[in-house]
Protein backbone atom coordinates (compact mmCIF):
# COMPACT_ATOMS: atom_id res chain seq x y z
CA UNK A 1 0.00 0.00 0.00
CA UNK A 2 1.28 3.28 -1.24
CA UNK A 3 2.01 5.68 1.48
CA UNK A 4 -1.24 7.97 1.23
CA UNK A 5 -3.61 5.01 1.05
CA UNK A 6 -1.90 3.67 3.83
CA UNK A 7 -2.22 7.59 6.04
CA UNK A 8 -5.81 7.51 5.40
CA UNK A 9 -6.97 4.17 5.52
CA UNK A 10 -7.63 4.47 9.17
CA UNK A 11 -10.22 6.70 8.71
CA UNK A 12 -13.43 4.92 8.91
CA UNK A 13 -15.75 7.35 11.29
CA UNK A 14 -18.38 7.15 8.35
CA UNK A 15 -18.49 3.62 8.17
CA UNK A 16 -18.89 2.96 11.60
CA UNK A 17 -21.75 5.06 11.68
CA UNK A 18 -23.44 3.90 8.22
CA UNK A 19 -22.95 0.55 10.01
CA UNK A 20 -24.86 1.57 13.17
CA UNK A 21 -27.89 3.24 10.66
CA UNK A 22 -27.17 6.54 11.78
CA UNK A 23 -24.95 8.52 8.78
CA UNK A 24 -26.19 11.76 8.12
CA UNK A 25 -24.44 12.92 4.99
CA UNK A 26 -25.03 12.83 1.33
CA UNK A 27 -28.67 11.49 1.64
CA UNK A 28 -30.06 11.34 -1.99
CA UNK A 29 -33.13 13.44 -3.22
CA UNK A 30 -34.67 12.61 -6.64
CA UNK A 31 -37.03 15.57 -6.62
CA UNK A 32 -36.59 19.57 -6.66
CA UNK A 33 -35.76 21.34 -3.64
CA UNK A 34 -39.00 22.66 -2.64
CA UNK A 35 -40.85 22.03 0.88
CA UNK A 36 -41.64 18.32 0.34
CA UNK A 37 -38.98 16.11 -1.34
CA UNK A 38 -38.83 12.74 -2.78
CA UNK A 39 -36.42 10.26 -1.27
CA UNK A 40 -36.07 6.58 -2.09
CA UNK A 41 -39.34 7.13 -3.49
CA UNK A 42 -40.97 8.41 -0.57
CA UNK A 43 -42.37 12.25 0.17
CA UNK A 44 -40.27 13.71 2.54
CA UNK A 45 -41.18 17.43 4.23
CA UNK A 46 -37.94 19.58 4.06
CA UNK A 47 -36.40 21.69 6.73
CA UNK A 48 -32.78 21.37 6.15
CA UNK A 49 -32.94 23.42 3.20
CA UNK A 50 -31.61 27.35 2.39
CA UNK A 51 -33.70 28.50 -0.14
CA UNK A 52 -35.59 30.48 2.82
CA UNK A 53 -37.62 32.62 -0.09
CA UNK A 54 -38.39 29.41 -1.83
CA UNK A 55 -37.65 30.31 -5.14
CA UNK A 56 -35.71 27.09 -6.70
CA UNK A 57 -38.43 25.63 -8.46
CA UNK A 58 -40.45 28.45 -9.18
CA UNK A 59 -41.47 28.97 -12.78
CA UNK A 60 -40.08 32.35 -13.74
CA UNK A 61 -36.34 31.34 -12.17
CA UNK A 62 -36.19 28.13 -14.21
CA UNK A 63 -37.78 29.98 -17.09
CA UNK A 64 -35.19 32.56 -17.24
CA UNK A 65 -31.99 30.02 -16.59
CA UNK A 66 -33.33 27.83 -19.83
CA UNK A 67 -33.58 31.34 -21.85
CA UNK A 68 -30.40 32.22 -20.93
CA UNK A 69 -29.09 28.32 -21.93
CA UNK A 70 -30.36 29.05 -25.37
CA UNK A 71 -28.86 32.40 -26.07
CA UNK A 72 -25.48 31.85 -24.07
CA UNK A 73 -24.76 28.26 -24.08
CA UNK A 74 -23.98 26.17 -21.60
CA UNK A 75 -20.83 27.77 -20.03
CA UNK A 76 -18.47 30.49 -20.14
CA UNK A 77 -15.20 28.68 -21.23
CA UNK A 78 -13.09 31.00 -19.01
CA UNK A 79 -12.88 33.46 -16.20
CA UNK A 80 -14.09 36.70 -15.64
CA UNK A 81 -10.97 38.64 -16.14
CA UNK A 82 -10.27 37.36 -19.80
CA UNK A 83 -13.04 35.67 -22.18
CA UNK A 84 -15.89 34.70 -19.83
CA UNK A 85 -17.86 38.26 -19.08
CA UNK A 86 -21.12 38.39 -20.58
CA UNK A 87 -23.86 41.35 -20.49
CA UNK A 88 -26.14 39.55 -17.81
CA UNK A 89 -22.89 39.67 -15.58
CA UNK A 90 -22.60 42.84 -15.69
CA UNK A 91 -26.61 43.63 -15.75
CA UNK A 92 -26.65 41.24 -12.23
CA UNK A 93 -23.49 43.32 -10.31
CA UNK A 94 -25.19 46.62 -11.03
CA UNK A 95 -28.83 44.93 -10.41
CA UNK A 96 -26.94 43.58 -6.83
CA UNK A 97 -24.97 47.15 -6.17
CA UNK A 98 -28.60 48.63 -6.72
CA UNK A 99 -30.05 46.42 -3.83
CA UNK A 100 -27.58 46.73 -1.20
CA UNK A 101 -27.13 50.48 -2.03
CA UNK A 102 -23.19 50.13 -2.74
CA UNK A 103 -21.58 52.20 -5.47
CA UNK A 104 -20.62 48.18 -7.26
CA UNK A 105 -20.32 44.45 -6.76
CA UNK A 106 -18.59 41.51 -8.67
CA UNK A 107 -19.93 38.60 -9.32
CA UNK A 108 -17.60 34.98 -7.66
CA UNK A 109 -18.67 31.50 -9.57
CA UNK A 110 -19.12 30.57 -5.61
CA UNK A 111 -19.92 32.21 -2.19
CA UNK A 112 -17.09 30.15 -0.90
CA UNK A 113 -14.28 31.62 -3.12
CA UNK A 114 -16.14 35.06 -2.63
CA UNK A 115 -14.69 35.17 0.75
CA UNK A 116 -11.49 33.24 0.10
CA UNK A 117 -10.90 35.61 -2.73
CA UNK A 118 -11.59 38.77 -0.55
CA UNK A 119 -10.83 38.55 3.13
CA UNK A 120 -7.06 37.10 2.17
CA UNK A 121 -6.60 39.95 -0.27
CA UNK A 122 -7.45 43.30 1.45
CA UNK A 123 -5.22 42.68 4.28
CA UNK A 124 -1.35 43.25 4.08
CA UNK A 125 1.14 41.68 6.17
CA UNK A 126 1.49 44.29 8.94
CA UNK A 127 -2.63 44.74 9.25
CA UNK A 128 -5.14 42.90 11.05
CA UNK A 129 -8.37 40.43 10.23
CA UNK A 130 -10.77 40.60 13.11
CA UNK A 131 -13.13 37.28 13.03
CA UNK A 132 -16.17 36.52 15.22
CA UNK A 133 -15.18 33.02 16.28
CA UNK A 134 -18.48 31.77 14.78
CA UNK A 135 -17.79 32.92 11.30
CA UNK A 136 -18.23 31.02 8.16
CA UNK A 137 -15.64 28.41 7.03
CA UNK A 138 -14.83 30.24 4.21
CA UNK A 139 -14.16 33.38 6.15
CA UNK A 140 -11.44 31.47 8.10
CA UNK A 141 -10.25 29.65 5.43
CA UNK A 142 -9.97 32.96 3.77
CA UNK A 143 -7.63 34.75 6.78
CA UNK A 144 -5.18 31.61 6.43
CA UNK A 145 -4.15 33.11 3.45
CA UNK A 146 -3.76 36.10 4.44
CA UNK A 147 -0.49 37.42 5.72
CA UNK A 148 -2.24 39.40 8.28
CA UNK A 149 -2.35 39.09 11.75
CA UNK A 150 -5.83 37.05 12.59
CA UNK A 151 -7.50 37.88 15.97
CA UNK A 152 -10.63 36.07 16.66
CA UNK A 153 -13.62 37.32 19.73
CA UNK A 154 -15.87 35.19 21.21
CA UNK A 155 -18.79 35.41 19.47
CA UNK A 156 -21.53 38.41 19.01
CA UNK A 157 -19.23 39.59 22.57
CA UNK A 158 -18.64 43.26 21.78
CA UNK A 159 -15.98 43.57 25.02
CA UNK A 160 -14.52 40.64 23.71
CA UNK A 161 -14.51 42.22 20.27
CA UNK A 162 -13.24 45.92 21.33
CA UNK A 163 -10.20 43.97 23.79
CA UNK A 164 -9.02 42.72 20.10
CA UNK A 165 -9.14 46.19 18.61
CA UNK A 166 -6.83 47.18 21.66
CA UNK A 167 -4.12 45.26 20.35
CA UNK A 168 -4.06 46.51 17.12
CA UNK A 169 -1.35 49.00 15.86
CA UNK A 170 -3.66 52.38 15.19
CA UNK A 171 -1.99 52.77 11.56
CA UNK A 172 -2.50 49.96 10.46
CA UNK A 173 -5.87 48.36 8.44
CA UNK A 174 -7.85 46.71 10.57
CA UNK A 175 -10.91 44.64 9.01
CA UNK A 176 -13.79 43.08 10.90
CA UNK A 177 -15.26 40.40 9.32
CA UNK A 178 -18.56 38.91 11.16
CA UNK A 179 -21.60 37.02 9.75
CA UNK A 180 -25.03 38.88 8.77
CA UNK A 181 -26.95 35.91 9.95
CA UNK A 182 -25.25 33.18 11.53
CA UNK A 183 -25.43 30.05 9.90
CA UNK A 184 -25.75 27.39 12.54
CA UNK A 185 -26.84 29.58 15.37
CA UNK A 186 -29.51 32.04 13.91
CA UNK A 187 -28.67 34.82 15.54
CA UNK A 188 -27.89 38.17 13.97
CA UNK A 189 -24.60 40.13 14.52
CA UNK A 190 -24.51 42.59 16.66
CA UNK A 191 -23.71 45.48 14.04
CA UNK A 192 -24.91 48.75 15.96
CA UNK A 193 -22.47 48.06 18.70
CA UNK A 194 -19.46 47.07 15.77
CA UNK A 195 -20.00 50.20 13.72
CA UNK A 196 -19.50 52.11 16.83
CA UNK A 197 -16.40 50.31 17.50
CA UNK A 198 -15.01 50.42 14.44
CA UNK A 199 -15.54 53.76 14.46
CA UNK A 200 -13.78 54.34 17.88
CA UNK A 201 -11.11 52.65 16.53
CA UNK A 202 -11.12 53.66 12.70
CA UNK A 203 -11.19 50.13 11.20
CA UNK A 204 -13.72 48.58 8.66
CA UNK A 205 -15.95 46.31 8.93
CA UNK A 206 -16.98 43.30 6.02
CA UNK A 207 -20.18 41.60 6.35
CA UNK A 208 -21.26 38.08 5.07
CA UNK A 209 -24.74 38.20 3.95
CA UNK A 210 -24.74 34.56 3.00
CA UNK A 211 -28.12 33.54 4.89
CA UNK A 212 -29.45 37.54 5.57
CA UNK A 213 -30.27 38.37 1.57
CA UNK A 214 -34.33 37.50 1.13
CA UNK A 215 -34.36 37.53 5.23
CA UNK A 216 -34.16 40.35 6.47
CA UNK A 217 -33.58 44.37 5.27
CA UNK A 218 -35.35 46.21 2.73
CA UNK A 219 -36.34 43.85 0.04
CA UNK A 220 -34.70 41.25 1.65
CA UNK A 221 -31.09 43.48 1.10
CA UNK A 222 -29.66 42.05 3.79
CA UNK A 223 -28.31 43.17 7.56
CA UNK A 224 -26.68 46.73 6.87
CA UNK A 225 -30.18 47.65 5.82
CA UNK A 226 -31.89 45.64 8.56
CA UNK A 227 -30.02 48.44 11.14
CA UNK A 228 -30.04 51.43 8.69
CA UNK A 229 -26.44 50.92 8.49
CA UNK A 230 -25.16 50.54 4.92
CA UNK A 231 -23.17 53.51 4.65
CA UNK A 232 -21.32 52.68 8.12
CA UNK A 233 -20.27 49.02 6.43
CA UNK A 234 -17.45 49.00 4.06
CA UNK A 235 -18.09 45.53 2.27
CA UNK A 236 -21.10 43.35 1.85
CA UNK A 237 -20.80 39.65 0.23
CA UNK A 238 -23.88 37.80 0.00
CA UNK A 239 -24.22 34.68 -2.33
CA UNK A 240 -26.84 32.45 -4.74
CA UNK A 241 -27.27 29.48 -3.22
CA UNK A 242 -29.83 30.29 -0.59
CA UNK A 243 -32.34 32.88 -1.29
CA UNK A 244 -31.90 33.53 -4.72
CA UNK A 245 -32.29 29.67 -6.12
CA UNK A 246 -28.76 29.74 -8.05
CA UNK A 247 -25.29 28.94 -7.54
CA UNK A 248 -22.12 31.89 -7.08
CA UNK A 249 -22.07 35.16 -4.64
CA UNK A 250 -20.56 38.13 -5.23
CA UNK A 251 -19.09 41.28 -2.87
CA UNK A 252 -20.44 45.00 -2.83
CA UNK A 253 -17.97 48.23 -2.01
CA UNK A 254 -18.04 51.87 -2.86
CA UNK A 255 -16.02 52.15 -6.36
CA UNK A 256 -12.36 51.87 -4.84
CA UNK A 257 -12.60 48.65 -3.15
CA UNK A 258 -14.38 46.73 -5.99
CA UNK A 259 -11.65 48.42 -8.50
CA UNK A 260 -8.80 46.94 -6.53
CA UNK A 261 -10.65 43.57 -5.86
CA UNK A 262 -11.61 43.16 -9.43
CA UNK A 263 -8.06 42.87 -10.61
CA UNK A 264 -6.04 41.42 -7.97
CA UNK A 265 -8.68 38.64 -6.31
CA UNK A 266 -7.12 35.29 -7.59
CA UNK A 267 -10.24 33.38 -6.92
CA UNK A 268 -11.85 35.47 -9.75
CA UNK A 269 -8.87 36.14 -12.02
CA UNK A 270 -8.28 31.86 -11.53
CA UNK A 271 -11.72 30.56 -11.68
CA UNK A 272 -14.24 30.42 -14.34
CA UNK A 273 -17.19 32.40 -14.16
CA UNK A 274 -20.66 31.82 -13.41
CA UNK A 275 -22.67 29.88 -16.35
CA UNK A 276 -25.73 32.33 -17.91
CA UNK A 277 -28.29 29.76 -16.74
CA UNK A 278 -27.04 30.96 -12.91
CA UNK A 279 -27.21 34.69 -13.67
CA UNK A 280 -30.10 34.46 -15.44
CA UNK A 281 -31.67 32.48 -12.08
CA UNK A 282 -30.50 34.98 -9.70
CA UNK A 283 -31.81 38.04 -11.82
CA UNK A 284 -34.90 36.30 -12.28
CA UNK A 285 -34.81 35.62 -8.22
CA UNK A 286 -34.49 39.44 -7.42
CA UNK A 287 -36.80 40.37 -9.50
CA UNK A 288 -39.57 38.04 -7.89
CA UNK A 289 -38.15 39.10 -4.03
CA UNK A 290 -38.47 43.28 -5.16
CA UNK A 291 -41.81 42.11 -6.34
CA UNK A 292 -43.46 39.66 -4.28
CA UNK A 293 -42.91 41.30 -0.17
CA UNK A 294 -45.50 38.87 1.10
CA UNK A 295 -42.64 36.06 0.75
CA UNK A 296 -40.37 37.47 3.31
CA UNK A 297 -43.66 38.22 5.47
CA UNK A 298 -44.53 34.82 5.72
CA UNK A 299 -41.34 33.59 6.10
CA UNK A 300 -41.25 35.50 9.63
CA UNK A 301 -44.57 34.71 10.19
CA UNK A 302 -43.81 30.78 9.62
CA UNK A 303 -40.49 31.73 11.94
CA UNK A 304 -42.66 33.18 14.81
CA UNK A 305 -45.01 29.80 15.08
CA UNK A 306 -41.70 27.33 15.04
CA UNK A 307 -39.75 29.58 17.65
CA UNK A 308 -42.55 29.90 20.05
CA UNK A 309 -44.17 25.97 19.12
CA UNK A 310 -40.39 24.44 20.01
CA UNK A 311 -39.99 26.63 23.06
CA UNK A 312 -43.10 25.56 24.73
CA UNK A 313 -42.46 22.24 23.68
CA UNK A 314 -39.23 22.67 25.94
CA UNK A 315 -36.40 22.96 23.21
CA UNK A 316 -33.21 24.83 23.73
CA UNK A 317 -33.20 27.68 20.61
CA UNK A 318 -30.47 29.35 21.97
CA UNK A 319 -30.53 32.98 20.83
CA UNK A 320 -32.11 32.75 17.75
CA UNK A 321 -34.09 34.81 16.40
CA UNK A 322 -34.61 33.96 12.27
CA UNK A 323 -35.64 31.33 10.22
CA UNK A 324 -32.51 29.46 11.55
CA UNK A 325 -33.48 27.15 14.49
CA UNK A 326 -31.02 25.19 16.55
CA UNK A 327 -32.21 22.89 18.16
CA UNK A 328 -29.63 22.14 20.74
CA UNK A 329 -29.37 18.28 21.45
CA UNK A 330 -26.03 18.61 23.35
CA UNK A 331 -24.85 14.65 22.75
CA UNK A 332 -24.00 13.40 19.09
CA UNK A 333 -25.26 10.34 19.03
CA UNK A 334 -28.63 11.36 20.13
CA UNK A 335 -28.06 14.16 17.31
CA UNK A 336 -27.77 11.52 14.69
CA UNK A 337 -30.16 8.88 16.12
CA UNK A 338 -33.02 11.98 16.30
CA UNK A 339 -31.97 12.99 12.51
CA UNK A 340 -32.36 9.43 11.45
CA UNK A 341 -35.62 8.64 13.16
CA UNK A 342 -36.73 11.81 11.82
CA UNK A 343 -36.13 10.97 8.19
CA UNK A 344 -37.65 7.76 8.61
CA UNK A 345 -41.01 9.41 10.17
CA UNK A 346 -40.82 11.89 6.78
CA UNK A 347 -39.17 14.93 8.15
CA UNK A 348 -35.27 15.94 6.61
CA UNK A 349 -33.23 18.14 9.33
CA UNK A 350 -29.63 18.65 9.33
CA UNK A 351 -27.40 17.65 12.35
CA UNK A 352 -24.48 19.59 13.48
CA UNK A 353 -22.04 17.32 15.64
CA UNK A 354 -18.39 17.59 16.44
CA UNK A 355 -15.58 18.62 15.52
CA UNK A 356 -17.91 21.25 13.40
CA UNK A 357 -18.88 22.05 16.76
CA UNK A 358 -17.88 21.44 20.26
CA UNK A 359 -19.99 18.43 21.76
CA UNK A 360 -21.64 20.05 24.51
CA UNK A 361 -22.92 22.40 21.62
CA UNK A 362 -24.09 19.63 19.25
CA UNK A 363 -27.41 20.02 17.16
CA UNK A 364 -30.37 20.14 14.79
CA UNK A 365 -30.29 22.88 12.63
CA UNK A 366 -33.70 24.03 11.56
CA UNK A 367 -34.59 25.77 8.45
CA UNK A 368 -38.14 27.16 6.97
CA UNK A 369 -38.64 28.35 3.11
CA UNK A 370 -41.42 30.69 2.51
CA UNK A 371 -43.16 28.40 0.86
CA UNK A 372 -43.72 26.02 4.28
CA UNK A 373 -47.39 26.14 5.01
CA UNK A 374 -48.36 26.39 8.67
CA UNK A 375 -49.98 22.86 8.69
CA UNK A 376 -46.17 21.67 7.19
CA UNK A 377 -44.45 24.00 10.43
CA UNK A 378 -46.64 22.40 12.89
CA UNK A 379 -46.40 18.53 11.97
CA UNK A 380 -42.67 18.62 11.77
CA UNK A 381 -42.87 20.26 15.17
CA UNK A 382 -44.91 17.55 16.31
CA UNK A 383 -42.74 14.76 15.09
CA UNK A 384 -39.46 16.12 16.09
CA UNK A 385 -40.92 16.88 19.89
CA UNK A 386 -42.25 13.39 19.88
CA UNK A 387 -39.03 11.62 18.77
CA UNK A 388 -36.80 13.87 21.52
CA UNK A 389 -39.25 12.60 24.00
CA UNK A 390 -38.60 8.96 22.80
CA UNK A 391 -34.67 9.62 22.77
CA UNK A 392 -34.77 11.08 26.33
CA UNK A 393 -33.86 14.59 24.78
CA UNK A 394 -37.13 15.76 26.57
CA UNK A 395 -38.40 14.91 29.56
Amino acid sequence: MRFLQERLSGYDAPQKAMQAGIYPYFREIESDQDTVVLMNGKKVLMFGSNSYLGLTNHPKVKQAAKDAIDKYGTGCAGSRFLNGTLDIHIKLENKLAELVNKDGALCYSTGFQVNLGVVSLLAGRHDYLILDELDHASIIEGSRLSFSKVLKFSHNDMDALEAKLKLCDKDKLKMIVVDGIFSMEGDIIKLPEVVKLAEKYNASIMVDDAHSIGVIGKNGSGTASHFGLTKKVDLIMGTFSKSFASLGGFIAADKEVINFIKHNSRTLIFSASMTPASTAAVLASIEIMENEPERIKHLWDITDIALKGFKEAGFDTGKSETPIIPLFIRDDIKALKLTQMLLNDGVFVNPVVSPAVPKEDCLIRYSLMATHTVEQVEISIEKITKAAKALGILS
